[in-house]
């Protein structure tokens, strides 16, 4: 019963994110969209305040470890293109594969782990591993839009 509520949460994260990158493949990206996610999320580390969240030094770094290798399929899905002098993310067929996929993962793992971990120490677990996953996903995206960026201005000018 206490991972209904969560897993719904995360269809429906999972879900939005997906409609989120159709519509921002219409609009040119920039650096801006780029980075703040992170940042935005990096706010959900205050939970680490409060005892229940902790998360001892060998989980950080298992769950860091499956973030960075998770990152690898949505940095192989995020590309971008140059359509009338700017930049846009590529749509990608495989993104909403994976995107599902990697969820389907996580509900599994919360199920399997809810039995081994107190919740809020699953929580601070599982908050790792995605910021572990968004970190290295977004500033590979970055590199590739800058390159992509300077070479539309060598060719403008």
């Amino acid at each position: 019963m206490t991972t209904i509520l969560p897993t719904t949460l995360a269809i429906l994260m999972a879900i939005a994110v997906y409609f989120l990158r159709l519509k921002l493949a219409n609009r040119p990206s920039s650096v801006k969209k780029i980075i703040l996610p992170p940042f935005f999320m990096s706010t959900g580390a205050l939970m680490f305040l409060f005892p229940p969240f902790r998360v001892a030094p060998l989980q950080i770094i298992e769950a860091l470890l499956v973030g960075f290798i998770f990152s690898i399929f949505l940095i192989k899905t995020s590309n971008f293109e140059i359509k009338n002098d700017q930049i846009f993310m590529k749509r990608s067929k495989a993104f909403l594969f994976i995107l599902l996929g990697l969820l389907a993962i996580r509900i599994v793992a919360k199920i399997v782990f809810s039995a081994h971990f107190d919740i809020g120490e699953l929580a601070g677990m599982f908050w790792i591993l995605a910021f572990g996953m968004i970190v290295p996903w977004r500033i590979a995206m970055l590199l590739k839009y800058k390159k992509l960026e300077s070479s539309l201005h060598n060719v403008s000018h």
